[in-house]
């Protein structure tokens, strides 16, 4: 289990000193911005949507070593995808991250996004993994103002 853990944290670090699609999209409609009072953390997110696809997803901000690796693993899982896989996509990952830690989860279909199985330990860091999310969420609903974990 120790072996697991280790690489999951290296895989946060990596995603935290190297993220991934850390850069603005611009010139469309589905952007939003994101704040985690508790951490910090900011976000703004932008999503290119054609065909009914995430045609292009990438974010910029601050934040803890939690929020940037799940932005930037978030984006990842989601480039290319249909619109219709995304919200059941951030219901499972909702679900992993807020379970509570002696139950099992069935993570098998997130993928990489695994990874983040352990914060549920931690309750003060769900808010730092789901704020990508919730941001995601208000960009293709088209909603303004700032996101935030609350």
């Amino acid at each position: 289990m120790s072996e697991l853990r280790e690489l999951y944290q290296q895989v946060i670090l990596d995603h935290t000193k190297r993220p991934r699609n850390f850069r603005t999209i611009p010139d469309t409609a589905n952007v939003a911005e994101g704040f985690n009072r508790l951490c910090g953390d900011r976000i703004t997110l932008y999503i290119k949507v054609e065909n009914d696809r995430v045609a292009d997803i990438a974010f910029q901000g601050a934040g803890c070593a939690i929020s940037t690796a799940a932005a930037s693993m978030m984006t990842e899982a989601l480039k290319g995808r249909p619109l219709a896989e995304v919200e059941p996509l951030f219901k499972r990952f909702h679900a992993m991250v807020t379970s509570p830690p002696d139950q099992e989860v069935d993570d098998a279909d997130l993928g990489k996004l695994a990874v983040f199985a352990g914060v549920r330990e931690f309750p003060v860091r769900v808010k730092c993994a789901t704020l990508a999310w919730h941001t995601l969420k208000a960009a293709l609903d088209h909603k303004s103002g700032q996101v935030t974990t609350e």
